[in-house]
């Protein structure tokens, strides 16, 4: 008999488990029965998996920092080949580096222009961190009052835009520039063993950094590759597990290794320039000081996605010409996907200018494809849902029970939910019994397994509730009019977007009650219709 909790402890939303619950799930997971569904997710799911009991901080840190200069090094070594290299070098066989090169530049030219558009400067501030502000002070509205950092070369270029731009030249005058010649290299976990690496860039550059990067998004989106969209490269990853008729490439370091010299010879000496002004030439590396650039831009930086996107896209192009290649071609950062007959010439060329496969997750023969987030074996999507911490909260076990709940829901050939095929896999009931177990009763009844605010369940509560993050409101003042208008100016449809006033989450969270609705679960156990689901 399934049983929960009547009611959670002294109605606290954010009550702490007593048990361990994550080391229990580890085992249940290891002691399903074999499939390749269950095997791969076995491999996966604790890849990503950060806790006091792997490696502590400060050595994943080292470890990345370590990393990234290694791919600096490699950098460096690319710099002078590309720079000394002879023009009829054979870059892929039979194809010379000249024309490899000049066909990669009209490429980019097809896809951007020669020359960099007006709009290009007319940017937005993210809501990251930058050299001159914490995480926590690092909304957009708080970058357009108070002191910002700019490099010495993007001035001009923002000189520029002050001219043009009412509202910038009101946020200058309402704090100044103070000039600083580097980024700020910082470390985010990545697995059980090393962080990633990024950097903070100084204000003004990541206000025309987004710009550019920008104009080439809407740019790629002409030639058919959308980077607000994931789909394309997942539908045709499993296209390509069905058929083999198209190979998934997965890059090591991708940003990191885009060097200053390919760069250069890739892109119109217009853009390249304006892009070389706006970027950081050097890092401050933790506990290291001050190192200068090999690559030409970060993590960070706010056209490096778009940049490598151009790049790969430019590149597998020009090798399906040279090799006379039909068929498609997408790109969506460094997930490349290209007919399997150009798999290992586009290698041979990436490697070239400096690119490492990671020949884990790249494949161009068998029946396993990997893109976006997509996994599949012949056609299945067997995408793993992952546990990155420890299982601790109220919240993490509704999170981990719909993320179970939606691996259990991949059918055969789509991840769409049927109504035709109701029924869920019941390798993963055992799994989501285990959570579903320690939710209070009236937090059941979730029907959309990507609302983690409910369990999503067959079993309704007369009385259901709803976890609600706590937030704090803060006013934007003088920063928050500035960034409206900055919306406004970039798109009209920006103009009723609210900013006066913006919400800061505490980390914590209240419960609210749920008005009755019919809507069910799309899928749901089988055994979960035979178990006695009442609370008692």
């Amino acid at each position: 008999m399934l049983k929960s909790k009547r009611a959670f402890p002294h109605g606290n939303a954010n009550f702490k488990l007593r048990e361990d619950l994550t080391p229990l799930l580890r085992e249940l997971i290891q002691d399903l029965p074999s499939s390749e569904k269950v095997d791969y997710l076995k491999s996966e799911v604790f890849s990503k998996f950060v806790s006091s009991d792997t490696a502590p901080a400060k050595v994943r840190q080292s470890r990345a920092i370590f990393k990234w200069l290694c791919t600096e090094m490699n950098n460096e070594a690319t710099n002078d080949r590309l720079l000394a290299v002879s023009p009829e070098y054979q870059i892929i066989p039979g194809v010379q580096y000249q024309s490899f090169m000049s066909r990669v530049q009209s490429i980019v030219i097809d896809v951007i222009g020669e020359s960099v558009p007006e709009k290009a400067v007319f940017g937005l501030y993210s809501s990251g961190a930058s050299t001159s502000r914490v995480r926590t002070e690092s909304h957009s509205s708080d970058k357009y009052t108070g002191k910002a950092h700019i490099t010495e070369r993007a001035i001009q270029w923002f000189d520029s835009l002050l001219s043009r731009s009412q509202l910038l030249y009101i946020s200058r005058r309402f704090g100044g520039y103070q000039i600083v010649d580097s980024n700020v290299m910082f470390t985010v976990p990545k697995n059980t063993e090393i962080d990633r690496c990024a950097c903070k860039e100084p204000d003004f550059n990541m206000y025309l950094q987004k710009g550019v990067g920008n104009v080439i998004r809407n740019c790629l989106r002409r030639v058919g590759i959308d980077l607000n969209d994931q789909s394309r490269n997942q539908s045709l990853a499993r296209i390509g597990s069905l058929n083999d008729s198209l190979a998934t490439l997965d890059l090591s370091s991708a940003s990191d290794s885009i060097c200053r010299e390919f760069v250069f010879q890739a892109l119109p000496i217009a853009w390249f320039t304006y892009l070389d002004d706006i970027r950081c030439h050097s890092t401050v590396i933790p506990d290291q000081g001050i190192h200068v650039n090999q690559m030409f831009s970060s993590m960070g930086n706010g056209f490096t996605f778009e940049l490598e996107s151009l790049l790969f896209y430019a590149v597998a192009k020009a090798t399906a010409y040279f090799t006379g290649t039909p068929g498609t071609i997408s790109v969506y950062g460094d997930d490349i996907i290209v007919p399997t007959q150009m798999y290992q010439d586009l290698i041979i060329a990436l490697e070239f200018l400096g690119f490492s496969v990671n020949t884990d997750k790249s494949f161009g023969s068998g029946t396993f494809r990997e893109s976006c987030g997509g996994h599949y074996i012949s056609g299945r999507c067997v995408t793993p849902f992952y546990i990155r911490k420890p299982i601790e909260t109220l919240h993490d076990l509704i999170c981990i029970a719909n993320a179970i709940r939606k691996w259990s829901s991949i059918d055969l050939n789509t991840q769409s939910f049927s109504l035709m095929d109701s029924i869920l896999d019941e390798d993963g009931y055992r799994l989501w019994c285990l959570l579903a177990t320690k939710v209070p009763k009236c937090f059941w009844g979730g029907y959309d397994v990507e609302d983690n605010t409910r369990l999503v369940s067959f079993w309704k509560p007369h009385k259901s509730k709803r976890l609600v993050p706590k937030s704090r409101t803060k006013r934007t003042g003088l920063g928050g009019y500035l960034f409206w208008h900055n919306l406004k100016e970039l798109s009209p449809n920006a103009a009723s977007v609210r900013t006066s006033t913006l919400s800061v989450f505490t980390g914590r969270f209240r419960s609210l009650r749920v008005t009755w609705d019919e809507k069910v679960a799309a899928r749901i156990f089988a055994s979960e219709i035979l178990e006695d689901m009442s609370p008692g």
